[in-house]
């Protein structure tokens, strides 16, 4: 599809995002903005959580505004999903972040400052980055997590658009730009996004994957700090002030684990620094059963749990 035709099919799907500041009854001052896009026809809509902190906020679109309802806050990941109160609006079909490849033309859409759709157009230039970036409405430094990378410009404001294919789906988010840099922006993948809102419409809520333990993720530094023979793998370890690293009776306590015990895999995903326990563990749905590996005294075993919500 030709870009001009995937632009005048999605632009009606974007929204405004703009925090306000009651003055009085009748008065709001309009403090920043940020982008979103509209999911479904009922109204729900995505967007970065980092634009949607704290604050009352309005939803502007085709002329209107209507305030917000916000669903769901996934700071980890930067998601967030909100609501209006609107039926039958248009919306982005979302795609599949995993099929993504490098070179793959992308386009970035936002909607601020009432000027209408910004659309800025790239490649894919990395898969599943770790960084620390600029949030540049609020100047704050945000870590991402196993990110998009691109070089379609993501200009201040158009976090929470999204980062589409040349079939008009959704692969990302837009989140952030590296100050300093030109050329250089990162979306959040689409699939991180879907995880979130299927649980809402399954439990109605988000829910945290919980195991029961405190750990470090090793590295050559942390390796030779506690003399092990492993840099990599979760070690569970008592944090200052805790009385144990592995809570008692959690789904981890249950399953055998021990205080100095070492997860190295997670369904046969090694755990390293580049990927936590807690990266992997996010792409797990709650009920799941999970594989860990694990040594112990330098004997390697295997042992099974039943991934559980923090909230059970």
């Amino acid at each position: 599809m030709k870009i001009t035709k995937v632009i005048e099919k999605i632009s009606k799907s974007l929204v405004r995002i703009v925090k306000v500041e009651p003055q009085s009854n009748d008065y709001f001052e309009e403090l920043e903005t940020g982008s979103g896009f509209f999911i479904d026809n009922n109204g729900t809509i995505a967007t970065n959580s980092h634009v949607v902190e704290k604050n009352n906020y309005w939803v502007k679109w085709q002329d209107k505004k209507y305030f917000v309802q916000i669903l769901a806050t996934d700071k980890f990941s930067d998601i967030a999903l909100i609501k209006i109160e609107e039926k039958n609006t248009p919306f982005i079909k979302l795609g599949d972040s995993n099929k993504i490849k490098l070179g793959e033309e992308v386009i970035a859409l936002g909607n601020v400052l009432g000027l209408g759709p910004t659309v800025s157009k790239g490649i894919i230039s990395g898969i599943s980055k770790n960084i620390y970036a600029l949030d540049e409405l609020d100047e704050k430094t945000i870590e991402l997590r196993g990110v998009i990378q691109t070089d379609a410009a993501i200009n201040p404001g158009n976090s929470g658009g999204p980062l589409v294919n040349l079939k008009g789906e959704a692969i990302g988010i837009n989140a952030a730009t590296i100050s300093g840099y030109e050329n250089i922006s990162f979306a959040i993948p689409i699939n991180n996004f879907k995880k979130d809102y299927y649980q809402i419409k399954k439990f109605g809520k988000l829910v945290e994957p919980y195991l029961g333990i405190k750990y470090i993720v090793l590295d050559d530094r942390l390796k030779n700090s506690y003399n092990l023979d492993l840099n990599y793998g979760a070690y569970i370890i008592k944090e200052p002030f805790e009385n144990y690293g592995v809570i008692p009776n959690s789904p981890a306590d249950l399953a055998g684990l021990k205080e100095g015990d070492i997860i190295t895999y997670c369904n046969n995903e090694k755990i390293t620094i580049d990927k936590t326990l807690k990266d992997i563990l996010k792409t797990i749905q709650i009920g799941e059963k999970i594989r860990l590996k694990v040594l112990r005294e330098n004997k390697e075993f295997e042992t099974e749990i039943i991934l559980q919500s923090k909230n059970d």
